[in-house]
């Protein structure tokens, strides 16, 4: 089956929610099969106003650090499930999440780092506490492979990459962010596993929801390599599309019918689910547009006009009731793109907790 790629961008928006606003609670949504990772604090919840018109607190719902070791919000049901697909499948796996110039001789550890980050996080993370402090006394109880002399603060301490992959296996919440974050226990934690289990249906869901996609592309959502990927790739549920001439699989009958054209304006934090396919030629196909979307450091987030990312937006508090949008399109925008615009920035008001938005135009 050939599909187009404005199929895939009407699929893809449509799968995550992103098409119609519904009215249902926040662990309701289908985006939460895959996560709504917190890119900078309070990046969730406009990806949730983006979603639904319903009351944005959901206690059904927990920060954990989960894909790629970045806090994501995750219904609580599913963590059992999570933290075994999210297990590594073998040693090389386990190698390259953790891959970093920093501990060169711990990545050679594979899954020993993981269990013994896992292990350490559990001793250490048995009630609410500073971020600092728990790294302090993670770093204290692993390998010394694992840690490194970092100048800034003149200690020597656990690579992050290696204890947030590991903090979920190690029962760890994210219970805030920012220069006074703070750690906690997971309640009720599952159990550390002893092997990877459901990374077929992991992938599966990814393909669910960022779809058409290939091996190479779930290897980066997940930071692991595609030799790796393929030899758990699933074996049955899929369906083999070429994207733009390119091979690719989705969920089974996804395609079964064309996708319905989307329409409207939604402004979607920075690496929200949309945001996390790796193909992203196909999200944006200009270069130099991509450069907006996807930087180095501080991404902002996009606006997503009839089904296409049309701009870059940023947001700024002025005083405690009004939230100031600042819009870069990527052409021009018509007068009723505009006033829809004007009409959505209330979402993002929503999710703030501000009464007002304003938007203005770069």
């Amino acid at each position: 089956m050939d599909v187009t790629r404005t199929q895939v961008m009407a699929y893809r928006v449509a799968a995550l929610g992103l098409a119609e606003r519904g009215s249902q609670r926040p662990a309701d949504l289908p985006v939460l099969d895959l996560g709504v990772q917190e890119y900078t604090p309070g990046s969730t919840q406009v990806a949730l106003a983006a979603r639904t018109s319903a009351d944005l607190d959901d206690d059904r719902l927990i920060t954990v650090w989960a894909a790629r070791g970045a806090p994501h919000l995750h219904r609580r049901r599913d963590l059992p499930a999570l933290v075994k697909a999210l297990w590594p499948v073998s040693d090389a796996d386990a190698s390259a999440r953790i891959n970093s110039a920093q501990i060169v001789q711990g990545v050679k550890l594979g899954i020993k780092a993981f269990e013994a980050t896992a292990a350490a996080c559990r001793d250490v993370v048995t009630s609410s506490m500073p971020r600092g402090e728990a790294s302090t006394e993670v770093s204290k109880r692993v390998p010394r492979e694992l840690t490194y002399d970092c100048r800034s603060c003149a200690a020597r301490h656990i690579a992050g990459n290696v204890w947030q992959h590991s903090g979920l296996a190690g029962g760890v919440r994210v219970e805030s962010r920012g220069k006074d974050a703070m750690l906690g226990p997971i309640p009720k934690a599952p159990p550390r596993p002893t092997a990877n289990e459901g990374i077929d249906a992991l992938i599966t869901t990814y393909l669910t929801l960022l779809g058409p996609a290939g091996p190479a592309e779930v290897a980066k959502y997940l930071g692991s390599t595609t030799t790796e990927i393929k030899k758990v790739w699933p074996a049955e549920g899929l369906d083999e599309v070429r994207v733009e001439g390119r091979k690719a699989w989705v969920a089974a009958r996804s395609f079964d019918s064309a996708p319905a054209p989307v329409k409207g304006v939604r402004f979607i934090p920075p690496m929200d689910a949309l945001l996390q396919a790796r193909d992203r030629d196909l999200l944006v196909p200009a270069r130099e547009q991509q450069k907006e979307v996807w930087r180095a450091l501080g991404n902002p987030g996009v606006l997503l006009v009839d089904g296409e990312i049309a701009g870059v937006w940023r947001a700024k508090m002025a005083g405690r009731k009004r939230v100031a949008l600042t819009v870069t399109p990527f052409g021009s925008l018509t007068a009723s793109a505009r006033k829809a615009v004007e009409a959505e920035s209330a979402a993002v008001a929503r999710a703030r907790e501000v009464p007002e938005a304003t938007v203005a135009y770069a």
